[in-house]
């Protein structure tokens, strides 16, 4: 750990640099107040660039259609005027509220900020893949179970199995028929809970003979001399199957994890912060959140929905920060200070 003695001193640290938390930036910029982002991950743009950046999102307002990392890109974008630290690849390890209403706030990396609020824009927390447990799965010395695709490259010739069957499970069943010798498509039932397009083509690889399907449970590992050579599998009829392979992707989505955050003396329902629906404040004052890790009566898990509470989160900072100051709503297309704080002319 690389301590920094200096704290870097900000309006507001935002802890999370997905779409929610970018946008954020942006309404605080607009308020002339300075923000600094952590994430854990090592690039911005959080679940859209970590998991699916090439997935369509159809609910962004005026783009019919935008691919994840396109959205983040644009996002990048907007925000630069704004010249926002980015710490990235770091947690936070240590928050605290000082006397003064002033926060405390360091990262695993030593990295110490003096921050006037804090927002939590951290999506569910951080997301770890729920893992594969079967039995002798210990014995195994090798990396041949992964949870998500590094280099495709790597299953080129292989047996391959897959467990799942939500979209990504699907998605790379699709891709890597192209790669593999063989894929197995296991999932607990014959249904799967993918858009009906994947399904649709996943079937037509099953009736070409490129993809085998299995309905069961995963109950023991084969391996021989600490190398994985195959699942036994359990079928809705409690007849047990052995699949043999190479490789194993795991594909049964992502458990979230608040981690620290759960210390930190929030109220939480249900692994989510209890906020305000006026500026989106917790039970600490000074400590807001938005997007998904919040709860409030309505709530909806959008990103659109993350957007509008960014833009009121904002006006809560101002406030806390400055609460004798006079709040009132300036317009970007027609008001010059505005156009001073995105870098742009009236004639832009």
């Amino acid at each position: 750990m690389s301590e920094n003695p200096t704290p870097i001193k900000t309006d507001a640290v935002i802890i999370g640099a997905g779409p929610v938390g970018l946008f954020q930036v942006f309404e605080l910029g607009l308020l002339d107040l300075k923000a600094e982002l952590i994430d854990s991950l090592p690039q911005p743009g959080g679940q859209c660039a970590e998991l699916y950046p090439e997935k369509p999102i159809y609910d962004i307002p005026a783009y019919p259609v935008v691919a994840a990392q396109e959205l983040i890109d644009n996002l990048m974008a907007q925000i630069k005027p704004f010249n926002a630290g980015m710490h990235l690849g770091q947690q936070v390890e240590r928050f605290e509220k000082r006397e003064d209403g002033r926060f405390t706030v360091v990262t695993s990396k030593g990295t110490s900020f003096d921050a006037g609020a804090v927002i939590i824009a951290a999506g569910l927390g951080s997301f770890l893949p729920r893992r594969l447990r079967a039995r002798n799965l210990e014995q195994l010395t090798t990396d041949q179970v992964q949870y998500k695709v590094t280099d495709r490259e790597r299953y080129r010739g292989k047996k391959l199995l897959i467990l799942g069957g939500g979209d990504s499970a699907l998605d790379w069943t699709m891709d890597l028929a192209e790669v593999a010798d063989s894929i197995a498509l296991i999932h607990r039932r014959a249904e799967y809970r993918g858009a009906p397009a994947s399904v649709a083509k996943v079937k037509a690889l099953v009736e070409a003979g490129r993809v085998q399907e299995h309905q069961g449970l995963i109950m023991e590992v084969h391996s021989e001399d600490g190398r994985f050579t195959g699942l036994e599998i359990m079928d809705l009829d409690k007849q047990r199957t052995v699949v043999e392979g190479d490789e194993v992707l795991v594909f049964w989505g992502l458990a979230p994890d608040l981690g620290p955050i759960a210390d930190w003396g929030l109220d939480i329902e249900k692994k989510q912060l209890s906020v305000d629906t006026e500026q989106f404040q917790t039970s600490l004052p000074g400590v807001f959140a938005v997007g998904d890790i919040n709860t409030y009566p309505g709530k909806k898990k959008l990103i659109l929905s993350g957007f509008h509470e960014a833009a009121l989160a904002a006006f809560g900072v101002q406030k806390y920060l400055y609460p004798d100051k006079r709040q009132f709503v300036q317009y970007t297309t027609t008001s010059p200070i505005m156009h001073k704080r995105l870098g742009v002319s009236d004639k832009d």
